[in-house]
């Protein structure tokens, strides 16, 4: 893999709403009605920043490194995984430079949270929590979002060279 320039990479996540008491979203557990049906935590956040630096990397996405049909990741905490993709990351020779992250939800508010979310990303691969954007928005009650079906997240990543 070139070492010589910086590294982009885009990817996105959904979950749909099903029984539960929460929402874990960028590390975070979150108080709410319905929870996310996954096979890990179901935490779209990590989960698109995960596709995203293995984009980058041209290293596949998520399903291929964590399968849904392996019993090991059942349950999953996602901050796991993403500690393991950054050091998929570091061992082809980059460092995270930002992520720009963004939540569509209609519910649960995400606002108070995102402050802890910036910081526990952060934490996990390894930079400074202002290197680290998390942004939520709504869809307008549009779409499956809008009717309150799921959860969706972007994020894009910018890696470079050591």
């Amino acid at each position: 893999m070139s070492r010589t320039f910086p590294r982009i990479g885009h990817g996105i996540d959904v979950h749909r709403f099903g029984d539960g008491d929460h929402v874990t979203l960028g590390g975070v557990r979150i108080p709410h009605e319905q929870g996310l049906v996954a096979h890990s935590d179901g935490d779209v956040v990590l989960h698109a920043l995960c596709d995203a630096i293995l984009g980058a990397l041209a290293l596949g996405d998520i399903g291929q490194h964590f399968p849904d049909t392996d019993a090991a990741y059942s349950g999953a905490d996602s901050r796991q995984l993403l500690r393991h993709v950054v050091g998929l990351m570091r061992a082809q020779g980059f460092v995270l430079g930002n992520a720009d992250i963004t939540v569509l939800a209609e519910r649960p508010k995400l606002a108070p949270h995102v402050v802890l979310m910036r910081e526990r990303i952060a934490a996990d691969a390894g930079v400074a929590a202002d290197a680290v954007s998390v942004k939520a928005t709504t869809t307008e009650k549009l779409g499956f979002v809008g009717r309150r079906e799921g959860i969706e997240a972007h994020a894009v990543v910018m890696l470079l060279p050591v």
